[in-house]
């Protein structure tokens, strides 16, 4: 019952401030012309949650038509949206309409009056989402122009089904747009595959709701990654598949010659993990510990040991994490291959015979280790690789 509560009180709002613009005339607006406004920020509404659209259409300073649209958490502090769109009828200062909402279907009224308040208007009146009724009282509510309002809504899902090259989206990062209705069946689909599907990604949020299309973003071995955008395309309700922004930082990428590391066509892995592993136990002054690669998001995980000189005597032990990500430098076929190697990531502990040490490893223990440790990686690798690095200021490999 708190839910719609709050729903109620976010709609009242909204319409407080559509009706602050159907009294308010835009300059440019012609005598006898349609000028359409809207309305995006309406204070008060769900404690600031709610997320209102009400847009209306005036000739000259009359109000023609007004349309309601609020998109409300489904209860205080649930990730969980529901939504309701009614037309509102108008009646002198009276602003009326009924609907049902989206998700809940519950019987959404609205009854509201209109009043101005020197440049901007204020609403009052009341609200009812299912048996729940929220006095609405809005104050200072100002619009916005259609030109202003479609900037504000514009958006880039950074889908690019065919880049030039991974300088501007990462090789193992895929973004899939998909009609709402279709996103939980293509989401079964990918049940079993390995990929990795980022969590962030499934929200419902409000403009998903009001666009009809959510972008899902996952992982997948670079190997892999062009076939399955390919499989992607043709799955329903799919209207848009390619490679999105991910884990890949140019500045801490190389790129060089791939022949050395590829049996035929395909990347020989065990072969470039021990050349990476050799010249990063060098860097860390450490010894190679681990290696393995993941094959959902193609990344390699090395970790290193090297004794702690913190305090020698109690022989501690630092373990250094770092992933890697190796791929074409673009899309198809290239005789380039590129390589990005994370910040290393630093714990201690102390793997000597119980009773042990117990340690917490503290955040900026690790930033600073982190850093100390991060000193010449690139150049080395660049190095060994006979490899090139990125040059920002150029957009461009030197």
């Amino acid at each position: 019952m708190r839910a719609p509560l709050l729903l109620l009180t976010v709609l009242v709002s909204a319409l407080t401030g559509a009706a602050s613009g159907q009294m308010k005339l835009s300059p440019k607006a012609s005598p006898g012309a349609n000028d359409v406004r809207y309305f995006t920020a309406i204070d008060g509404l769900m404690d600031g949650n709610a997320d209102v659209v009400l847009k209306e259409t005036r000739q000259g300073k009359t109000l023609t038509a007004a349309t309601l649209d609020v998109c409300y958490p489904i209860a205080k502090g649930s990730d969980r949206k529901d939504r309701f769109v009614v037309n509102l009828a108008i009646n002198g200062q009276a602003l009326t309409g009924t609907t049902t909402s989206v998700g809940a279907k519950l019987p959404v009224t609205v009854k509201l009056t209109r009043k101005p308040t020197g440049d901007n208007f204020e609403f009052k009146g009341q609200i009812s989402i299912g048996s729940t009724v929220t006095e609405v009282n809005s104050t200072d509510n100002s619009d916005l122009s259609e030109r202003e309002f479609q900037e504000s809504q514009s958006s880039d899902d950074g889908i690019t089904p065919a880049p030039k090259d991974f300088s501007e989206v990462s090789p193992e990062a895929i973004g899939v747009r998909v009609k709402l209705e279709a996103v939980a069946d293509f989401l079964k689909s990918l049940k079993g595959q390995d990929t990795e599907v980022s969590m962030s990604s499934l929200a419902v949020t409000c403009d998903v709701l009001r666009a009809g299309q959510q972008t899902i973003t996952l992982s997948a071995d670079p190997d892999r990654a062009a076939a399955l955008i390919a499989k992607f395309k043709q799955a329903p309700g799919v209207i848009a598949a390619g490679w999105t922004s991910g884990i890949l930082e140019m500045d801490r990428t190389i790129r060089f010659p791939a022949a050395p590391w590829r049996d035929g066509d395909k990347l020989n892995r065990d072969k470039l993990a021990s050349k990476v592993a050799n010249v990063l136990a060098s860097v860390f002054s450490a010894k190679p510990a681990s290696s393995a690669w993941n094959s959902s998001n193609g990344k390699l995980t090395l970790s290193f040991k090297r004794p702690n000189e913190l305090y020698p005597t109690l022989g501690l032990t630092d373990t250094i994490e770092v992933n890697a990500l190796v791929a074409a430098d673009k899309p198809g076929a290239s005789d380039r291959l590129i390589l990005w190697v994370s910040s290393p990531s630093v714990s201690t502990a102390d793997e000597n015979s119980p009773p042990a040490l117990v340690l917490a490893n503290d955040a900026s223990g690790d930033e600073e280790g982190a850093q100390k440790d991060d000193n010449g990686v690139i150049d080395a690798l660049a190095k060994e690789f006979k490899a090139q690095r990125w040059d920002a200021d150029k957009s461009a490999w030197k």
